[in-house]
């Protein structure tokens, strides 16, 4: 199994505290760097600094030299997919060829009214994700492309320099759905990203998933399994409680825990809690289960001593 970090960039990620991550992430041996694309807290905490999604993947890949990268996710909602194609484009090859772009439908209604952006019905959104992904996919192929669905109409675009990765980009879509979502992931994922509650009903997920792949007759192994969930790890049990104790005063859906439950609170919703033995051994079912690859949400941005432990663990997983 591999281990990235997850970045929550409406949290207080400064530019500062970014490259010094990315930093530690490829010096840690750690596989990937993934953040979120939002424009403010979604705690509700507006005054937390949020860097720009795509401004920071553009700089991160000229800070980086080897580990992967990529948005988790970036909502069809936000961009034109044309534009979204053009940059994804610019920014793996500025990576050499380490982008992985991760989209999905969009969902947060306060961001998208705050910015007059229109947040249509889901199935409108799913319907804007899958014609989206065409019209990036068509792009990546340099074109002149003419394509005439509803909501993205291309007219002989073209898009020149191409992706370094060719036919394009890993494209990654985020979501457990199990109507449309997942039978879009089956028609065009490289990588399935899943948010399940825990082992199990991953499975269900998954085989979902599969049922998906058999209707269009794709090899359900030819999709890279992931899956993003949160983390709280310190090198021993006193030092895991002092982190407890942060989590409950940055997390807003903890402010109502007492402060000797949060430890359960955070495990009830399936986050990675303990020691470095204890997150490799509650990494274990994940793996049985049939994931490939973890995005651990790293909310602390100042805590580096966590990176290395968490490099411990994915040595002991790998």
């Amino acid at each position: 199994m591999k281990i990235g970090i997850m970045v929550e960039g409406q949290e207080g990620l400064t530019w500062e505290r970014w490259f010094a991550v990315a930093g530690q992430v490829e010096a840690f041996g750690l596989d990937s760097l993934w953040r979120s694309d939002h424009f403010f807290s979604v705690m509700g905490r507006t005054e937390r600094e949020s860097l720009e999604a795509w401004v920071s993947l553009t700089a991160l890949a000229q800070k980086t030299t080897r580990i992967g990268f990529g948005p988790l996710v970036s909502p069809m909602t936000f961009r034109h997919p044309a534009l979204l194609a053009r940059m994804a484009a610019a920014v793996d090859r500025l990576a050499s060829g380490r982008l992985t772009l991760g989209i999905g439908a969009g969902w947060n209604e306060a961001e998208h009214a705050a910015y007059g952006i229109t947040l249509p019905p889901l199935k409108e959104r799913m319907d804007r994700l899958e014609e989206g992904i065409s019209v990036i996919r068509a792009l990546w192929q340099g074109g002149p492309v003419d394509l005439g669905g509803p909501y993205y109409p291309l007219r002989g675009a073209t898009l020149t320099p191409l992706p370094l990765q060719q036919p394009g980009p890993p494209l990654l879509i985020g979501g457990d759905g199990e109507l449309r979502l997942l039978a879009i992931v089956a028609r065009y994922a490289d990588e399935w990203n899943s948010h399940a509650p825990g082992p199990d009903a991953y499975r269900a997920k998954r085989a979902r998933l599969e049922e998906h792949c058999r209707k269009v007759g794709r090899n359900p192994d030819e999709i890279r399994r992931s899956r993003m969930g949160g983390l709280l790890i310190a090198a021993d049990s006193r030092e895991v409680m002092n982190r407890a104790r942060w989590f409950k005063q940055f997390l807003t859906e903890l402010a109502d825990v007492p402060e000797d439950r949060v430890i359960e609170a955070l495990k009830a919703k399936s986050w990675l809690v303990g020691t470095p033995e204890e997150i490799a051994q509650q990494l274990g079912p994940w793996s049985a289960a049939g994931v490939q690859r973890v995005m651990l949400q790293y909310y602390d941005l100042d805590d580096h001593e966590g990176l290395g432990l968490l490099a411990q663990v994915a040595r002991a997983v790998a």
